[in-house]
């Protein structure tokens, strides 16, 4: 649970006289705020406009199953993590979860404006399916596609890359602490 300043619990409470309103509004904003940025590691990389490597994994527990995401940008100059993002995601497949983690790790990546954007993906299927080497079947997946190809439009150059699972262990780690 988290505290509010008193001045700011008093004008919550004028403003949402119910609990469940001022909860849900809260949550509302600590949601978008997480969508628009995530929580900082460090600070602005050195080279806004350079190359960035973004490192996303998405997993459930039961396939369907509780599900999470993560996604890291770092870099690769340095190394450095600039940003990092993890939650849980209700019940969803494995593949929904890996999709909907690189969503969200495109959304952070397009505040640093990279001229090229590295995807690092642990889901051969998934690298697959966007290279355009393998079919999209599942009707589901289609607008995760969709929503990534919009997104990959705000980028000059986008490259996804299938990575073994212990070159992305971060991300699976991050994962892994959204479920427990």
């Amino acid at each position: 649970m988290v505290r509010l300043p008193a001045a700011l619990e008093r004008k919550l409470t004028d403003l949402f006289p119910r609990v469940r309103e001022r909860e849900r509004f809260v949550a509302d904003l600590i949601q978008k705020a997480i969508e628009e940025g995530g929580y900082p590691c460090n600070e602005q990389p050195e080279s806004i406009g350079g190359s960035l490597h973004l490192f996303t994994d998405g997993g459930s527990r039961g396939n369907p199953g509780q599900a999470a995401i993560a996604c890291i940008l770092e870099d690769p100059a340095t190394g450095k993590v600039i940003r990092e993002h993890f939650e849980k995601i209700g019940i969803e497949t494995n593949n929904v979860a890996e999709y909907k983690a690189l969503i969200v790790g495109l959304r952070l990546a397009k505040r640093f404006h990279p001229n090229r954007l590295t995807c690092h993906l642990d889901s051969e299927l998934v690298v697959k399916q966007l290279n355009g080497e393998y079919k999209i079947r599942m009707h589901t997946l289609q607008p995760l596609v969709e929503e990534i190809r919009e997104l990959m439009q705000e980028f000059p150059m986008v490259l996804f890359k299938h990575i073994p699972r212990e070159d992305n262990h971060r991300a699976d780690a991050l994962v892994n602490r959204a479920l427990d």
